[in-house]
């Protein structure tokens, strides 16, 4: 329970020590979203309730997905002893880390300490086989190449999940619910309660809050629940993908009822709209996984790699191909494209080549 005055009598808290590993292209928002309702327990409680440490490999400073550089406060073989690590996952996950902070995590591991994940550090945790059977939450961007990688881990698309000492959470302000029910768990949920005032935040989502991103097409008045329904059969079978009459007849509508709901809330037909869910896990493969053409081909439910190639071509206005090699071209840097004399680069800039390997760069654009 928390104590009215710092100044009681009652015996001093324990401190939990975190750390958070920066990974290049980390997201600055979720690392705030993570860190803040630390900061704030410890000002409302009047004691130190938590520290944190910000760590890089090598103690130097980290860039961010925004181009702005945080800087460290140890490098991993330096790190003092901790009782949590988050890695602060972001851009271009699959490339965005080394073999000696896989190494290092490992380490923590085996000391017995809780390890977690934010926006897209999950994915770090699982190639070091730390997640093989837990509960896992990673940002939705990210959750297909999770999976097709590490099958052992249990993928979910909730906000956040805490399962024995691991704790992981999905992008944005995610990592702010994850955090708030850490506090509660370990503090009691006044504490939580009011560090979500201070952060204006009406409510405290749970574990089991999905993540809406995919369906948010659909943000709109009158949406037939039957839709989101048919939606969710639609991304959960694209390598098997589900004739149109059995889409209708899962939802007991007829198939051209289920045509007039998605060209009214949808602007397309259903075939349409289920090859688009289709080509995005497809670009998503070929951005984040080393998996061949012809392999993603199958796993998004093509008949033919010929056939998927003129699909993608089609409606994203570039082959497959062609888009695995602008994907690793992204984080060229200005002297391994031959400019002699490096410039300032503004920070946004800096960002959008960074963000060339992400599955949604350009994708409102090109995506009909």
């Amino acid at each position: 329970m928390v104590s009215s005055s710092p100044t009681s009598t009652t015996s001093k808290k324990k401190v939990t020590r975190v750390g958070f590993l920066l990974l290049d292209n980390f997201t600055m928002i979720a690392l705030a979203s993570a860190l803040e309702p630390l900061r704030m327990a410890n000002q409302l409680y009047g004691e130190e309730l938590y520290n944190w440490h910000m760590i890089s490999e090598t103690g130097e400073p980290v860039v961010a997905s925004d181009g702005l550089s945080l800087s460290a406060d140890t490098s991993i073989a330096e790190c003092p002893e901790l009782d949590m690590v988050i890695v602060a996952g972001g851009l271009d996950i699959t490339r965005g880390f080394t073999t000696k902070q896989v190494s290092w995590l490992q380490q923590r591991s085996r000391k017995g300490i809780t390890l977690g994940g934010i926006c897209t550090g999950a994915y770090v945790l699982a190639h070091a086989g730390l997640l093989d059977g837990f509960n896992c939450s990673v940002h939705w961007e990210c959750m297909t190449a999770l999976q097709e990688s590490f099958p052992k881990v249990r993928c979910n698309n909730r906000l956040f999940s805490m399962d024995e000492n691991r704790v992981t959470a999905t992008g944005g302000n995610a990592p702010l619910d994850m955090f708030l029910t850490i506090i509660a768990r370990e503090h009691g949920a006044k504490l939580s309660g009011a560090v979500s005032d201070m952060f204006i935040c009406d409510r405290i989502r749970s574990e089991f809050d999905q993540q809406r991103v995919p369906l948010r097409q659909l943000n709109k008045g009158g949406c037939k629940p039957k839709l989101v329904d048919v939606i969710e059969l639609m991304e959960n079978n694209l390598e098997e993908p589900i004739d149109l009459d059995e889409l209708a007849a899962f939802v007991d509508v007829s198939r051209r009822q289920l045509e007039r709901m998605f060209h009214k809330y949808l602007d397309c037909s259903p075939s349409r709209y289920y090859l688009r869910l289709r080509l995005d896990r497809a670009r998503q493969l070929l951005k984040q996984s080393s998996m061949s053409i012809v392999e993603i081909s199958a796993a998004c439910g093509f008949i033919s790699t010929p056939h998927f190639s003129r699909c993608y071509r089609k409606h994203l206005g570039i082959s497959p191909r062609d888009e695995r090699k602008v994907a690793w071209m992204g984080n060229i840097t200005p002297a391994e494209q031959g400019v002699g004399n490096l410039v300032y680069m503004p920070h946004s800039t800096h960002a959008l080549n960074n963000a060339h390997s992400e599955p949604s760069f350009g994708s409102i654009a090109v995506v009909n």
